[in-house]
């Protein structure tokens, strides 16, 4: 808005409309369906995983214990978001309240960057053991498993509290419309009164530096895995840690690949559209995904999804 403007022809928002998808009520129906289904599923299978490696005292391991504290925080990640946007489906009233707007942001930013944390964790055990597996169960101890989850919480909620918490302190203008499916750094800049670049700029820089900093360091675990794997006599040996490491970095893949595509460009160059289809499909699809991966590909815990449904006599 120009800054000539009188102050009292600003209509200072004290709540945001989430416009979402704009489609005709059939339409709006049916990916509520969807919608519901896929969440109940991700809460269902990511759930399932954690009672598995709860319930099975053979999985109680540092791998495994890694894998469980990231199924759970998927439950949470994706239950920061979707149960609002399945309200907004079918009500009228899209609206969503200035504190709460900010809350979501908060809690989907931090959820997700302690998942990019947890995955890094996870990628230095699977180096550890594959490379230095003599060394292993002197590293990775039970205390040194909870440690490194605990930090993954901390920083993940602390990494983006500054810029939240001065994105919050800005003035917003009318029209108070986020054409988005969640509360996004991206729309919210725009709703601004006046500009914020140095605020616009940290908030990008840490974005792209956990992300990226994150994402290289998977990579080059997996580039040393990689080259121990090659190195192995045993065919066997070699399947094995393929098959351990190929779950770890297909959810890697991804995850990273759908948030790259969004916060790593300070000019926000993309389409609406396709904002809200990269926001959907890492806040929705990945965690619904990240179960099936891992069971499906892990006998081990098949094994123990089995005894924990036929001990609820659900097969």
């Amino acid at each position: 808005m120009n800054a000539s403007v009188p102050d009292s022809n600003f209509a200072f928002a004290r709540e945001f409309m989430l416009q979402g998808f704009s489609y005709p009520w059939e339409v709006q129906v049916l990916l509520f369906s969807l919608f519901t289904t896929t969440y109940t599923l991700t809460i269902t299978g990511n759930g399932a995983i954690v009672c598995a490696l709860l319930c099975d005292q053979r999985l109680h391991t540092p791998m495994y214990m890694f894998l469980g504290n990231f199924s759970f925080l998927e439950i949470w990640y994706v239950s920061s978001t979707v149960p609002k946007m399945l309200v907004n489906f079918l009500s009228e009233n899209k609206n969503i309240s200035f504190a709460g707007c900010f809350l979501q942001f908060y809690f989907f930013f931090s959820l997700g960057t302690s998942e990019c944390f947890l995955l890094t964790v996870m990628a230095f055990d699977r180096y550890l053991a594959i490379c230095h597996p003599l060394h292993y169960l002197n590293i990775m101890t039970r205390n040194c498993c909870a440690k490194l989850v605990i930090i993954c919480w901390v920083c993940g909620f602390l990494w983006f509290l500054i810029p939240i918490a001065l994105i919050s302190q800005m003035p917003f203008c009318g029209p108070n419309i986020i054409d988005h499916i969640v509360c996004d750094p991206g729309p919210l800049f725009s709703l601004m009164c006046a500009s914020a670049p140095r605020t616009q700029l940290l908030c990008y820089t840490l974005s792209s530096l956990v992300i990226f900093g994150n994402f290289f360091f998977i990579l080059g675990s997996y580039t040393l895995v990689l080259i121990a794997v090659l190195q192995m006599p045993s065919a066997t040996g070699r399947r094995k840690a393929f098959s351990t490491c190929g779950s770890h970095l297909t959810v890697v893949s991804l995850f990273y690949g759908s948030l790259m595509v969004m916060y790593v460009s300070p000019k926000l160059q993309h389409s609406v559209r396709m904002q809200k289809v990269a926001t959907l499909f890492y806040a929705m699809v990945t965690p619904l995904f990240n179960p099936i991966i891992y069971s499906l590909r892990n006998k081990e815990i098949k094994v123990a999804l089995r005894k924990v449904l036929g001990s609820l006599n659900i097969i």
